[in-house]
């Protein structure tokens, strides 16, 4: 357990700055923080300098893909190596939601358990198994270590972050129903809801690994090819995706979601850069520059399904294994599908490359106050 300098009137805690993906934020060791909940949400609200628009007094970037956390543990779990919790900090609210996953903070766990020597390098590369605490998902993360150190430096490229880094490679081992009670939490692909301003609209809601709301951008009168500044800036179309996305999650049984970061909103329309669709994906109120992980897993899985509102708008190869290649506003997003010989519908396996790097260690300073009195 961290303790507090005895000079000063702030806590001192033990953090690695650190990229996930395209995401971005602290990571810390779960003995480090607080055991209970509230306890540990307030000094996470602290470090990340929320609530504040800005997060000027904190380690937060003003914005959802900035203001994450990761929290990491060994597992007691058979099988498993290392615990991950995430944690979505509010910008401008002081709450912090752990319901979600984060499959970019995803990225970042076994280079941070590695670094702070909670696993030990395996040879050239190291694969070792993650439970995502948040969802009870696991998965296999495979990263370069030669020399006994995690390379960052590499040739792999991901849209939505500059340069190249070491691959980072992350196998999903079940992903369906992460939040819902499966992968179709209606039990339908299509469902029909009455929208005011638009009338009757089709949706699919799914989840394999995020829950999503997924419409045709053109049933909302939008191309789907619209840049990030012009959907944030359209005011009507958020007014109405917020209205769908209250309706749909109590469809998908997650009752009221007002102030909960899911289910994520996608509008789809047909690919136009050579990859399988397009999407303008909202986290739930800001539009994504690019994709979340998960969510692009939980939309490449649409898209192999004929009855989605993918059908007649994704591209998509034929075979038991695909791969998905889901575009979005700075770029695509590769992912990898393995299909259920019995039920082609039905994804076995989902595999992406990602990249992560340590930004910064050291410790986050936060007011003494903040951590709760023992």
């Amino acid at each position: 357990m961290s303790t507090p300098r005895k000079s000063q009137r702030q806590r001192s805690i033990p953090c690695m700055l650190m990229r996930g993906g395209t995401s971005r934020g602290p990571f810390f060791k779960a003995s480090d923080l607080p055991a209970d909940i509230p306890g540990r949400d307030a000094v996470l609200l602290a470090a990340m300098g929320s609530p504040d628009k800005r997060q000027i007094d904190g380690l937060g970037g003003a914005h959802p893909l900035t203001s994450k956390v990761g929290i990491v543990s060994r597992s007691s779990t058979p099988g498993v190596d290392v615990d991950f919790l995430f944690a979505q900090v509010s910008v401008a609210e002081r709450a912090v939601d752990t319901t979600p996953n984060c499959g970019n903070m995803l990225a970042a766990v076994v280079p941070f358990a590695l670094e702070t020597g909670m696993l030990q390098p395996q040879g050239d590369t190291s694969t070792f198994r993650v439970l995502t605490v948040n969802t009870g998902m696991q998965c296999d993360i495979t990263v370069q270590t030669p020399d006994g150190f995690v390379a960052y430096d590499g040739d792999a490229r991901i849209d939505g972050v500059p340069g190249t880094a070491a691959p980072i490679s992350i196998n999903f081992l079940d992903t369906a129903g992460s939040v819902c009670n499966g992968l179709l939490p209606t039990g339908r692909a299509l469902d029909v809801v009455e929208l005011d301003g638009v009338g009757r609209l089709e949706i699919t809601c799914i989840d394999n690994g995020m829950p999503m709301v997924l419409m045709r951008a053109a049933d909302l009168g939008r191309t789907g090819y619209e840049t990030v500044a012009e959907l944030n800036a359209d005011q009507e179309l958020k007014q109405r995706l917020e209205a769908l996305r209250l309706k749909a999650a109590v469809l998908m049984g997650l009752g009221d979601v007002s102030s909960k970061p899911f289910p994520k909103m996608c509008l789809l329309a047909s690919p136009r850069d050579g990859g399988s669709v397009s999407t303008r994906c909202f986290i739930p109120h800001v539009c994504h520059e690019a994709i979340g992980v998960l969510a692009a897993v939980t939309v490449a899985t649409a898209c192999v399904m004929d009855d989605s509102v993918a059908s007649g708008i994704a591209r998509t190869p034929a075979g038991l294994e695909q791969t998905i290649s889901v575009e979005h506003p700075t770029g695509e997003f590769s992912v990898e599908l393995a299909l259920d010989p019995a039920d082609p519908h039905k994804v076995v396996r989902a595999a992406l490359l990602r990249t992560a790097r340590l930004l910064m260690r050291g410790e986050v300073e936060i007011p003494a106050a903040a951590w709760p009195s023992t």
